[in-house]
């Protein structure tokens, strides 16, 4: 008996779940021959985007070509991916299956280090059943690792981070410590939870919407506000130490202030205007040199173009009030209940994939509503990302992806919202942490 409960604790261990995790992708990316990716539109599905600039920095071009052809510095998407992805094109060949094997391992890598974070954000705010359970959903489900065996792009690595800062905001919060009663914040979690949000900002720049309401929740638990404002402040400073070289590059390269991103004007303009459905169908500058819409980025520049194409946007948003706060509402049905995309598959497996997303959804919501109705110790917080992350997606375009960072989250409440209901009057409040 006590060889079977040593065996059992083992296996519900953080790190058998995230060796688990890795090699269930790993075996997925190499026996289902995922890092075969097509090479339609001179390999534009590997990396798009992200995929071109680490082209042009492995080749010698610098941060640009987004696109196609030589078309100059951009900051259309943050470097924080661009780099790594340029690193395995230098190591590996550019656009070779060696380095989108590499790099969809290395993919799997962050989200096998996600569900880790899940186990510790669930256990510091439930309890290690409820945290055994959500961690392993995330290890094997195959909906949770679809982005990390499929997409050569930043979903993984961003959400990775963003559960390594939840974990780091409960342990500065003193939630699932043994006693809560003087929490000291110290100035080292201050200097990572600066520095991890420095790198969320650099892999997508969205989530820093949240940044204000996580930082000001840390502040209201510190036990001295002098001493908190003061380690807050040098926070700050380390996530600008993160920003300032990424800003100066852009403003000698791109000749104007880009603190991270170019292309909103250009992301506005392509999803809003008539005929329009809501929905992201893909980059909106086709990456060939006789496309229409690639012509007048290419002379133009990448910034010219980006605020005309934003002024045109702003000018149908003014004159048509109605259809934008049309096509916003249907946004946010897409984010919540299921993104629609091109049927290349048979019928009912998407409508499988349809109900797999917007079930989660439910119960995810469900679940935070229960546990803010139950004053489960972060909850308040989990909630502000909720609907904080969204947000701009509500006005932009929306694409299935972008709730990723919040799917962690949506394990864990799926699994309290079970557990409460096959345990009712039992309390899932627990503070332990392994």
């Amino acid at each position: 008996m006590f060889n079977l409960r040593l065996n059992t604790k083992q296996f519900n261990a953080p790190w058998v779940i995230f060796w688990s995790s890795f090699l269930v992708r790993v075996m997925y990316i190499t026996l289902a021959h995922a890092y075969r990716i097509r090479p339609f539109q001179d390999h534009f599905g590997f990396g798009w985007e992200m995929g071109r600039i680490a082209r042009a920095l492995a080749t010698g071009y610098g941060y640009a070509d987004p696109f196609a052809g030589h078309t100059g510095a951009t900051a259309w998407v943050p470097p924080l991916y661009p780099l790594l992805l340029a690193g395995i094109f230098r190591l590996f060949g550019v656009y070779t299956a060696a380095s989108a094997w590499i790099i969809l391992t290395v993919n799997s890598v962050f989200s096998a280090a996600t569900a880790v974070f899940i186990y510790r954000i669930a256990a510091r705010c439930y309890n290690r059943r409820i945290a055994m359970w959500s961690a392993w959903i995330w290890a094997v489900y195959p909906a949770a690792m679809q982005y990390a065996v499929h997409w050569v792009w930043e979903m993984s690595l961003t959400t990775m981070l963003f559960a390594w800062m939840l974990v780091l905001a409960l342990e500065m919060r003193g939630i699932g410590n043994e006693t809560r009663e003087k929490i000291r914040q110290t100035t080292g979690q201050w200097l990572l939870f600066g520095a991890l949000w420095g790198l969320i900002a650099l892999s997508n720049s969205t989530l820093l919407l949240f940044l204000p309401v996580c930082g000001i929740w840390l502040l209201q638990g510190t036990s001295s506000v002098k001493c908190g404002l003061k380690d807050a402040v040098l926070a700050a400073l380390v996530f600008l130490a993160f920003l300032v070289p990424w800003m100066w590059r852009n403003r000698i390269a791109l000749h104007a202030f880009v603190p991270i991103r170019s292309n909103l004007g250009v992301e506005l303009w392509a999803w809003n205007h008539t005929g329009a459905n809501g929905i992201s169908l893909g980059a909106p500058i086709q990456p060939s040199l006789g496309d229409p819409s690639f012509i007048p980025y290419a002379r133009m520049g990448e910034i010219a173009y980006s605020k005309y194409r934003g002024a045109i946007a702003k000018q149908w948003i003014r004159t048509h009030p109605k259809e934008f706060a049309l096509l916003s509402l249907r946004r946010f049905y897409f984010y919540w209940v299921s993104v629609p995309h091109p049927l290349d598959h048979h019928p009912l497996v998407e409508y499988g994939r349809e109900l797999d997303y917007c079930f989660a959804s439910l119960t995810g919501l469900m679940g935070l509503g229960l546990s803010l109705k139950r004053r489960v110790p972060g909850a308040q917080l989990f909630a502000w990302a909720f609907l904080l992350l969204p947000l701009i997606y509500y006005f932009v375009s929306v694409a299935a992806r972008f709730r990723h960072p919040l799917e962690p989250l949506i394990v864990i409440f799926t699994v309290y919202l079970f557990q409460s209901a096959t345990r009712r009057g039992s309390s899932f409040a627990g503070r332990s942490v392994s």
